[in-house]
């Protein structure tokens, strides 16, 4: 091969290798992405961090950090905090744990990070919803329980302003 020739060959493989991806592997980026979304929606009461799920995921924690927040408008954290206070919602409407134990039963280890972060998603705190969402449900099926009351994050709710006539 003449050094032109190997010049030019070189500089195909370095742009190939600093390339942008092509739509396959975007897929299969998506993929990884799922999977690792799957893996919090299941194991959501597990001891979860974002390095281990960045190493299921064959990715580093930054890099699915970024991703994910790309692909679902959330990072990995705050989706997993998110699953867990909509877990604690749940077993709060049913009444028969008391806040103590669906703290723990959700995956968090302290009752005051609990309260705190169920405060910030759903407005009040675990007790006070506890009372109210006993009275909101009584009679609806679970399953339009869960849309109804499912949390929305403080930032995220649009700014209620008084109607003036």
């Amino acid at each position: 091969m003449t050094t032109s020739r190997l010049d030019t060959a070189r500089r195909g493989t370095i742009s190939q290798v600093t390339s942008t991806p092509g739509p396959a592997q975007h897929l299969r980026d998506l993929a990884r992405l799922r999977r690792v979304r799957d893996r919090i929606d299941r194991e959501y009461a597990q001891p979860l961090d974002v390095e281990a799920l960045a190493h299921g995921a064959h990715m580093s924690a930054g890099h699915l950090s970024r991703q994910f927040r790309l692909a679902y408008g959330e990072s990995p954290y705050s989706y997993l905090m998110t699953r867990r206070v909509e877990r604690a919602m749940a077993l709060l409407r049913r009444g028969d744990l008391s806040v103590t134990e669906v703290c723990f039963a959700v995956g968090y280890g302290s009752l005051g990070t609990f309260s705190t972060r169920f405060t910030e998603l759903v407005g009040v705190p675990p007790s006070t919803y506890r009372r109210q969402a006993a009275r909101a449900t009584a009679g609806m099926p679970p399953c339009l329980a869960k849309q109804v009351t499912r949390p929305i994050r403080n930032q995220e709710a649009q700014p209620t302003r008084p109607h003036l006539a």
